[in-house]
């Protein structure tokens, strides 16, 4: 496995304000933590609104094809956790992939 991030895989979900403490706790457990052991590098991000909490989570690959064999299939296509339909106002249907083109600075 190369050690230099080419790729960005960007997922977002949103959830009532009065779940989103425990979708914190759940997606960590259940969504990041696996992920950690397969992406050179995972960032989570968390905004509170009145309304929703959004949620981000922001994966780093070598490649598309590395991509590729975590999500088993397209390099957009969503894993949904099973408890996700539980906590999210909406299942998102795709995630974001950009190439990385430089990083700068402390990013993490």
């Amino acid at each position: 496995m190369a050690d230099t991030p080419t790729i960005a895989r960007i997922w977002r979900g949103r959830t009532l304000p009065e779940k989103a403490d425990a979708y914190e706790t759940y997606n960590y457990e259940v969504g990041i933590k696996p992920l950690i052991e397969k992406a050179l590098g995972v960032q989570t991000f968390r905004e509170d609104t009145p309304t929703y909490s959004e949620f981000v989570t922001i994966s780093y690959w070598e490649s598309i094809e590395a991509m590729g064999r975590f999500t088993g299939g397209g390099p957009t296509e969503v894993h949904h956790l099973d408890r996700d339909a539980e906590f999210l106002i909406e299942l998102p249907k795709n995630v974001q992939v950009l190439r990385l083109l430089a990083s700068h600075g402390n990013t993490g």
